[in-house]
């Protein structure tokens, strides 16, 4: 009997660390802005004229355009569609200058 409560007293104290190890995770805020494009150099930097000033955001390695309501765009259509005086929402990864754009989101379908 006192095997059994001493192995249940050590499960007890080991137990927690085993499982925290296996439940880490790690977080990503997602955050957003908005504006007309007064700059937009294709797969390196967009710029966009917003309410405080122009903001500039640098694009990850893949960035997904899409219309307001979701439909994704092709590059041929990003190539028309997406330039200087555009009004866009994009969403970002990071804060400072490590914003990275992961997603543009016309404000027109």
């Amino acid at each position: 009997m006192k095997k059994i409560f001493l192995l249940s007293t050590a499960w007890a104290v080991v137990a927690p660390f085993a499982w925290a190890q296996v439940s880490q995770t790690t977080t990503t805020t997602t955050t957003g802005g908005s504006g007309a494009i007064t700059e937009d150099t294709p797969g390196s930097v967009i710029v966009l004229g917003e309410s405080s000033g122009p903001r500039a955001y640098r694009f990850s390695k893949t960035v997904t355009y899409v219309t307001r309501s979701g439909k994704v765009l092709d590059a041929g259509v990003v190539r028309t569609r997406v330039k200087v005086g555009v009004p866009v929402r994009i969403h970002f990864v990071g804060t400072g200058d490590n914003m990275m754009v992961d997603r543009v989101i016309l404000d027109e379908d």
